[in-house]
């Protein structure tokens, strides 16, 4: 019945998963901000995805899915993984003249992972990018000429297998397939030859339907150089694919309240994108490769480095284009571990806890009036027992910025709260007895 009723809680989750929000300025450009990175643990850990072990989930690496057998099991299977995980984020915006802030909640993953003797498989359920913003342009009198609002983004549901090859070797690949929507309005705002704003507004919505497959391969090594001492390297690659954009656009005029932002339409006309040829775009996904190794004691403590490199300059989106924005290739570096004072004490619970740090530097590929967008983030995070065979609930925090406030652009402060929950249960166990 507990098995059920965790199946059942994971399906309504599901159902209930909505497009993830944001508050960005930086989500205006091309598909959103990048939503994806890692679990709890991971990102409680600067980001890294090197490290596996039997009782938590690696969603960045599908070989993770595979794993030796549990001494402590009898050496029969590996335990039933599950997880979720969701964020609260407080943002702070500066630019030159102004501040504002902004927060945002959005459930994160969902996931559950299967023992299959040499083969593991995982499936689920996560956001890849959000949109989530609302801007103003002014002239040089400050007065209102457009107003920009953004939503939507882009999800992946996947399906992944890793089989482990020899002892120290593991290999996995994933499929996923991309869904989800983009929305754009933009208003206009005309006034007379007195400066006074006219009655009537012009709208514009862009809408674009994104759906198509992509994929990852992965391995890990790992080499127990001596009792106290274990090196692990690991390394993924998801290859550039395009995905459909079924698009739609729409002129409105409207007659807008600016104490509250109540619009109303007047009239409204489609737009017939088949004689502009845009009804139907190909937007590609780019490339992406990650490298990283590290350093531990098995159940007492790991440090490990990646390196991911993402190439941005493929990507492409023939709908919106925006002129004063480029793109180059990402990359981002990250380092963090972990220590455990004691994993199987029995008399002091604090000693038997996940404690983990790490930091980033990212380099997101996004230019924008010729300034390259970068982010920095310091995190921290605990692991605390809960329930039997190793299930734990999982708190991160990270602070750090994005962007810059040089060129008349936007800097983020930010600060993440994350909570995850990694259960474990046996399904598949031998009968001691007939």
């Amino acid at each position: 019945m507990k098995k059920f009723l965790v199946l059942i809680t994971l399906i309504l989750s599901s159902v209930s998963f909505a497009q993830q929000g944001a508050s960005s300025p930086y989500s205006f450009y091309g598909i959103g901000s990048l939503k994806f990175k890692g679990t709890v643990e991971n990102q409680s850990m600067g980001g890294i995805s090197v490290y596996s072990d039997s009782i938590h989930i690696n969603l960045r690496n599908p070989a993770a899915y595979a794993g030796q057998n549990l001494k402590s099991f009898n050496d029969e299977a590996r335990p039933m993984k599950y997880t979720v995980g969701g964020s609260q984020s407080q943002i702070t915006l500066n630019s030159n003249s102004a501040s504002e802030k902004s927060s945002t909640a959005s459930l994160d993953y969902l996931a559950i992972a299967v023992p299959l003797g040499k083969f593991g498989a995982g499936f689920g359920l996560i956001p890849y990018t959000s949109v989530g913003y609302k801007l103003q342009s002014f002239n040089s009198d400050q007065i209102i000429q457009y107003k920009y609002r953004g939503e939507g983004g882009l999800n992946k549901v996947f399906l992944g297998f890793g089989y482990q090859l020899s002892k120290n070797f593991r290999i996995g690949v994933d499929a996923s397939y991309n869904f989800g929507n983009i929305i754009n309005t933009n208003i206009a705002f005309g006034y007379n030859e007195q400066g006074n704003i006219l009655q009537y507004q012009t709208r514009e919505i862009n809408r674009s339907d994104l759906g198509g497959l992509s994929y990852n391969i992965g391995a890990i090594y790992t080499k127990l150089i001596n009792p106290n001492l274990e090196f692990t390297a690991s390394a993924t690659y998801s290859p550039s694919t395009e995905i459909k954009s079924k698009n739609q656009r729409n002129y409105s005029t409207i007659v807008i309240d600016l104490n509250t932002d109540q619009e109303s339409v007047l009239n409204s006309i489609e737009v017939d994108l088949n004689d502009l040829g845009l009804n139907t775009t190909q937007l590609k996904l780019p490339t992406k490769s990650s490298i990283g190794f590290g350093f531990g004691a098995p159940r007492k403590w790991f440090a490990g480095v990646d390196y991911t490199f993402l190439k941005t300059s493929q990507l492409t989106n023939r709908l919106v284009v925006i002129d004063n924005s480029t793109y180059e290739d990402a990359s981002t570096i990250s380092v963090g571990g972990f220590y455990i004072p004691e994993f199987d004490s029995f008399s002091r619970y604090w000693k038997r806890v996940v404690y983990r740090t790490g930091v980033r530097f990212e380099n997101s590929g996004l230019k924008i009036n010729n300034e390259p967008i970068k982010e920095f983030g310091i995190s921290f995070g605990v692991g605390l027992p809960v329930g039997r065979i190793f299930s734990n609930a999982n708190i991160g925090l990270e602070v750090g910025k994005r962007g810059t406030t040089n060129a008349n652009l936007v800097e983020e402060n930010f600060v993440n709260f994350q909570l995850s929950l990694s259960l474990n249960d046996r399904w598949f166990e031998k009968p001691k007895f007939n």
